[in-house]
């Protein structure tokens, strides 16, 4: 057979296809192609290149910033020592991860992400029924992650005012504005054209590096330092555990959630070129990047903290202890108020790429008949995007955002489902790969462009980037391990005797959603649901088989 060809096995049949292989070069046409084969027309516009969508996936971590939000958490139960330990435990964890993910989205790179990967991989008695509660739970987390995101900002915002004038008193209605005001913004950038979107995560990227050195070099400058015995080897107990080893697992979560949310590469996957290539290296590099910054940055927080009783006390008031450390830095409510705006502008950047990535899990969900008004849901502006989507997640942020009126515990203990229920997706998507690895289900290379075959559970074949074997089989299992105890301590409370402003509701929230996607199914979504649709026929991708 000639270079410019290559053979295709149609599904459950031995025909062999012959037909022009794509240009690979131009992106286009062999991403179009990538799609079809798993059965979905190619709807969106292509404008994510490798830099574009390596800045989106890093605005979407930030997580440099985010170190400084979440290590309070670490430092209740673990201490100085536990933070910097447990961060480098999850940045491995977390690295082997989307090794893995990455490896499927080279395979499938489709919006669905994890949902499509669990129909494909999972085996045939369960495989609707997995697939949809995949669905329900990784939409449901990216659409809390979005209200979280607006939550986050809005406290910092009041944080910031809090520490410019401490006779100002935030109120939960101040919140809920605040909220709305940020994530207005996030639509109207997802609004206008993806060709601007993608020029502006370009930005963000360079931004969210020139801005870590401007936060990190007057920190490091500027604050005395402490000793390297009382960052590495000092751990804490605040928490009333038995032991400081469990005090460490109860605080490992906390960090790991900087970490969380690198998928958002994925669910871009139908408009960025060379997706199958582009999707894995930007999911790789941006936890190679973003771990590098945050433990960075980690390490000089600590070391520079000078009073971290004075610290911890100031979450009561600012919300975030770092903002009490950037004070006592600079010493100056101004410079401190700066360095924090670096770290404000950043999550607002990232709430942008956060609500792309909630509309189109949503729209790719609803496209295969999953949501209610999925007919809705699935309509595309004139500039070929997800609007319906994008302004669903915005109302559904506007009304979670309500509960900060009755309780913020009540608010946080229902965005502390994101957390959960990814890494759930993360879960399973793994251990089923892993399966399937240890089968023997995928095919053998046979041609260099073998990875073009009809996609089914039946024929599964690598895409373009994975890791050599062993390697990958052990980094699959070194994944499984790490978010099964990831998972399993993400449930427990804060502190050994909880009340009900300590606890922790994420078991609750969790048990709750998955109980009611159950409920759905058994009752109306296994009639319509069947897994993902195939919209693309072999014969419509090839009108002449032989």
């Amino acid at each position: 057979m000639p270079k410019d060809h290559f053979e295709l096995q149609a599904m459950g049949t031995d025909t062999d296809v012959s037909f022009p292989a794509p240009n690979s070069r131009s992106g286009s046409s062999s991403d179009d192609f990538h799609l079809q084969r798993l059965g979905k027309r190619p709807l969106l516009n292509r404008s994510f290149g490798f830099m574009s969508i390596l800045g989106f996936t890093c605005s979407v971590l930030i997580s440099w910033e985010g170190i400084l939000v979440t290590s309070v958490g670490g430092l209740l139960n673990g201490g100085p020592a536990g933070v910097v330990w447990g961060f480098l435990v999850n940045w491995l964890g977390t690295l082997a991860t989307f090794a893995t993910i990455a490896e499927l989205s080279s395979i499938a790179p489709t919006a669905g992400g994890q949902y499509h990967w669990v129909a494909t991989l999972a085996p045939a008695y369960c495989r609707n029924f997995l697939a949809y509660l995949t669905a329900w739970l990784t939409t449901a987390a990216w659409q809390v992650m979005a209200a979280s995101t607006g939550y986050l900002l809005a406290t910092l915002l009041q944080g910031m005012m809090v520490m410019s004038r401490p006779d100002h008193v935030p109120k939960p209605w101040h919140t809920i504005l605040l909220m709305w005001a940020i994530m207005t913004f996030a639509v109207l950038m997802n609004s206008i054209t993806s060709r601007t979107l993608a020029r502006f995560e370009g930005l963000v990227f360079i931004f969210h590096i020139v801005g870590f050195f401007a936060v990190l070099i007057p920190l490091v400058y500027l604050a005395p330092h402490g000793e390297p015995s009382a960052v590495f080897t000092t751990f804490l107990n605040l928490g009333g555990w038995d032991s400081q080893t469990v005090s460490f697992f109860v605080g490992l979560p906390a960090s790991a959630a900087s970490l969380m949310g690198a998928d958002s590469a994925v669910h871009m996957s139908e408009e960025i070129q060379s997706a199958a290539t582009v999707v894995p290296q930007a999911l790789m590099y941006t936890i190679m990047i973003n771990g590098v910054l945050a433990m960075s940055m980690l390490i000089a927080l600590l070391f520079c903290t000078a009073d971290l009783s004075a610290a911890l006390e100031a979450q009561l008031t600012m919300f975030y202890p770092f903002l009490e450390i950037f004070r006592q830095t600079v010493k100056s409510k101004t410079g401190a108020c700066i360095m924090a705006s670096i770290v404000l502008v950043m999550g607002i950047a990232s709430g942008v790429g956060v609500y792309a990535s909630a509309s189109r899990m949503l729209w790719s969900f609803s496209r295969d008949r999953g949501m209610p008004f999925h007919d809705q849901l699935t309509k595309l502006s004139k500039n070929s995007l997800p609007v319906p989507a994008i302004l669903t997640t915005l109302v559904i942020t506007m009304l979670l955002s309500l509960i900060v009126l009755g309780s913020s515990v009540a608010f946080n203990a229902f965005i502390s489902l994101s957390v959960a229920a990814l890494y759930s997706s993360y879960l399973l998507v793994c251990i089923l790969l892993l399966y399937r690895r240890l089968t023997g289900a995928f095919l053998q290379n046979r041609h260099s462009d073998s990875q073009l075959a009809v996609l089914d559970p039946d024929h599964l074949a690598w895409g373009p980037w994975r890791l050599p074997e062993p390697f990958g089989t052990i980094n699959n299992l070194f994944a499984c391990v790490y978010l099964s105890l990831l998972w399993f301590w993400s449930f427990w409370p804060p502190v050994a005797s909880p009340t009900a402003q300590t606890a922790n509701f994420s078991g609750l929230v969790f048990g709750s959603v998955v109980l009611l996607s159950i409920a759905w199914y058994m009752f109306r979504a296994r009639h319509s649901f069947e897994g993902p649709v195939r919209e693309v026929e072999l014969e419509d991708m090839l009108p002449n088989v032989s």
